[in-house]
């Protein structure tokens, strides 16, 4: 039995402290493509990402989240970041889909078509959710409530439950309607430019490039900007009369950190089970992480031409 103890003992004894569990347990088991020797090279690989891509200025240092955290905003502000962060949201929905069509295995469009069914409406049918759903009517459209684990197999679709629709509850408070959020049209060109780039890259036929832009997406997502925008909405909502529910990102700010960890999984099996081109895994993975600070760096300009 694998136990954790043995795990690490193995780790150890091979210098190959730092892979994930799933890995460790291949290698014991030696699965085709698992090698001690093919460990280490990983090992050496990820110490690349770690310096070359994991360190991308929009992760380690978010200058308008790092502002928005301040919670100085004011409703104009708000407003502009809700409007773009919906724009963002809704057409994210033809990068999955085009991530969906350029699945290379049956296995890559089940994992591909999980996020997107979960993003239209489609609750995870986890175990939480089928005992808060007898509990609470309203568990299957609060994003407070929904689980964030399981899997959409199963799950039951809801309109109030797609993302979106918990952005547009958002905006309704803000005097937004329906029409004036999340169209193509209402985005600015940097936000334009980031939603483009997730299509061309995140959902690109290249699988290996797909690849590197959704590890890069996943450790932005992970790096802390969700709880920072939450602590800006909780003060903006300490010092105004208008009270914003933030299920959105409450709810994305548990999920990603799950993610963290599953990406770290999907990066190292693919390692071992392909022929990885290293240099381009990177080039992509920063080429997307470039599109990511477009978005916010369109959204640090804006907020300034309407401060007070």
């Amino acid at each position: 039995m694998n136990d954790a103890s043995t795990l690490t003992l193995f780790a150890k004894q091979h210098n190959i402290e730092g892979l994930t569990e799933p890995s460790l347990k291949a290698l014991i088991a030696n699965e085709v493509g698992y090698t001690i020797d093919k460990a280490q090279r990983f090992l050496a690989f990820q110490k690349r990402i770690n310096e070359e891509l994991l360190n991308h200025p929009v992760i380690v240092s978010n200058h308008y989240c790092n502002w928005f955290e301040q919670g100085h905003q004011n409703k104009a502000q708000i407003s502009a970041f809700v409007v773009q962060f919906s724009v963002f949201s809704n057409l994210f929905l033809i990068a999955q889909l085009h991530k969906t069509i350029n699945a290379d295995t049956l296995e890559g469009m089940h994992a591909s078509k999980e996020i997107l069914a979960n993003e239209i409406g489609v609750i995870f049918n986890g175990q939480n959710t089928a005992k808060k759903t007898k509990d609470d009517l309203n568990a299957a459209t609060n994003p407070d409530i929904v689980s964030t684990e399981g899997s959409v197999e199963g799950g039951q679709f809801r309109f109030k439950a797609a993302h979106f629709e918990w952005l547009y509850r958002m905006a309704q408070k803000l005097g937004l309607e329906f029409n004036d959020i999340g169209k193509r049209r209402h985005g600015t060109e940097s936000t334009l430019f980031f939603c483009d780039e997730l299509t061309r890259i995140y959902g690109n036929e290249d699988y290996l490039i797909s690849q590197a832009a959704s590890y890069a997406v996943e450790n932005w997502a992970a790096a802390g900007f969700w709880e920072q925008l939450i602590k800006g909405f909780d003060k903006f909502n300490d010092t105004s009369d208008i009270k914003l529910p933030l299920g959105f990102f409450t709810w994305h700010a548990l999920i990603e950190s799950q993610h963290a960890a599953h990406t770290q999984e999907e990066l190292e099996e693919l390692y071992f089970n392909r022929d990885i081109d290293e240099d381009k895994f990177i080039y992509y993975g920063n080429e997307m992480l470039n599109g990511v600070a477009e978005f916010w760096d369109g959204l640090e300009k804006q907020r300034r031409t309407l401060a007070d």
